[in-house]
């Protein structure tokens, strides 16, 4: 557990009380304030027990620089997206540290636009904070002549975000199905909408971690590790299909009706095959960190793939772009430009529930007609000065790929498999990510980049 805060052009998470304070949240969010046009801000958090005491000093930073806030209390990371356009707010703040541990919280940004803001303005803001006084005395400060904010409790958080959600789907053809659901929101914000959602779509649900008070029952990220219990409860349920969510709910990991866990990568490509296959035709923007089984599925289908670098406003940005009709990223982040552009696990579910409906065909059998590759993933340890001589020597290393240096440095195959590594912001390492059609092959690649790097 880091003690410094990790902060980016979208947002900051650190250590409560340590690293993140209710001065530091006051500061960023006055310097993020004072970037955006005239209108309200819309605030969400998830369930962590400190949620309500960043609430109030954003609030009141807000407040300060004379802004009305529109607080929605708990909701996941999507529904604040949705919650911005709705209430057409000048942005919105979300609360969480997404999968990060209970000792964690942090702050998010979204634009106008009802996204995570894009760099450059991230940029400033982050540029505004740095400056801005230590402790909190000018900043925050409403512009000269104008009077302060208040703050507005939304009643309703979720009834915008259903209503989306249930048109990208045939709701009368799922409820038909009585699905029986094990969704597990782990004492996150997931379950709010989820449960609604879920029953919504007919289907026979039992939620695990309902109340939202932070509480984890596990750790929070949803790998396979980390929900073993949550595997055994389907089977035991006889459920049709689990459905795992991470503290904010913009992520989704699916478990089959044998207990399998299915995943965050396959996620979004049980989606992308479904919208496709149902008829919707248009470009498929993944990350370059992503499973090439999306770009598979786009080729099969005859509609362009594109890939951006990682992070959800950069694949955001590569959707707007080319006009995407769906995208996202391999842990368990689906983003469809009908609902929203943000990372929904929500969208995850209710595709997933219709793609089971649509073919008659049990999640076990959807999963296993995927492109197959396996994952594996390693760091590094590379002095950040020694980065791009590293770069350089993996791709003299590996003269038989074609090289790309969107982000990082990404190695393709003809045989399909692929190699990605990129520096971290915050470490002196490079994490590297590779697949290819066992894992076997997957590692032996990280492994053949760390020999390199070494020599």
């Amino acid at each position: 557990m880091s003690s410094e805060l990790i902060i980016s052009v979208s947002g900051l998470r650190g250590v409560v009380g340590q690293s993140l304070t209710a001065d530091v949240a006051m500061r960023y969010a006055a310097a993020f304030a004072a970037e955006l046009s005239a209108g309200a801000v819309v605030i969400g958090r998830d369930g962590r027990e400190s949620g309500p005491v960043f609430t109030k000093a954003i609030a009141k930073s807000l407040a300060r620089a004379g802004r009305e806030v529109l607080d929605a209390g708990v909701a996941a990371t999507p529904t604040v997206g949705v919650l911005v356009r709705e209430h057409q707010a000048a942005g919105g703040i979300q609360i969480s540290a997404s999968h990060n541990p209970w000792q964690y919280n942090g702050i998010k940004l979204f634009s106008a636009a009802g996204r995570v803001i894009p760099a450059a303005e991230g940029q400033r803001v982050l540029e505004r904070y740095r400056s801005s006084p230590e402790p909190l005395s000018a900043a925050g400060q409403r512009p000269a002549g104008a009077a302060p904010g208040g703050v507005t409790s939304l009643p309703d958080s979720t009834a915008a975000h259903l209503r989306l959600v249930e048109q990208t789907c045939n709701v009368d053809r799922i409820r038909a199905r009585r699905f029986r659901v094990v969704l597990d929101a782990n004492h996150g914000a997931g379950s709010l909408l989820g449960l609604g959602l879920l029953e919504h779509l007919g289907c026979d649900v039992t939620l695990l971690g309902a109340t939202p008070d932070g509480q984890f029952v596990h750790p929070p990220e949803p790998t396979e590790a980390n929900l073993a219990t949550v595997l055994s409860e389907v089977t035991r349920r006889q459920a049709d299909i689990g459905f795992c969510q991470d503290p904010d709910a913009d992520r989704l990991a699916i478990i089959d009706e044998r207990g399998r866990y299915i995943g965050e990568e396959k996620t979004l490509a049980l989606c992308v095959n479904h919208i496709l296959r149902a008829g919707l035709r248009g470009p498929v923007v993944t990350n370059c960190s992503t499973s090439r089984m999306s770009e598979d599925l786009a080729k099969k289908y005859g509609v362009p793939f594109f890939r951006s670098k990682v992070g959800e406003a950069n694949v955001v940005d590569m959707m707007l772009e080319k006009n995407a009709v769906i995208g996202g990223e391999g842990n368990g982040g689906v983003i469809d430009p009908r609902v929203g552009l943000v990372r929904d696990s929500f969208l995850g579910m209710a595709l997933v529930l219709d793609a089971m409906a649509s073919r008659g065909l049990p999640l076990s059998a959807l999963a296993d007609e995927l492109p197959k590759y396996e994952i594996h993933k390693s760091t590094i340890s590379v002095p950040s000065d020694r980065v791009p001589a590293a770069l350089d020597a993996l791709e003299h290393g590996f003269a038989g790929a074609k090289a790309d240096r969107l982000d990082g440095l990404r190695l393709d195959w003809p045989t399909g498999a692929w190699l990605l590594v990129r520096p971290s912001n915050t470490e002196p390492i490079v994490r590297a990510i590779a697949e290819a059609g066992t894992q076997d092959e997957a590692r032996a690649l990280c492994e053949q980049a760390a020999r390199i790097i070494a020599s």
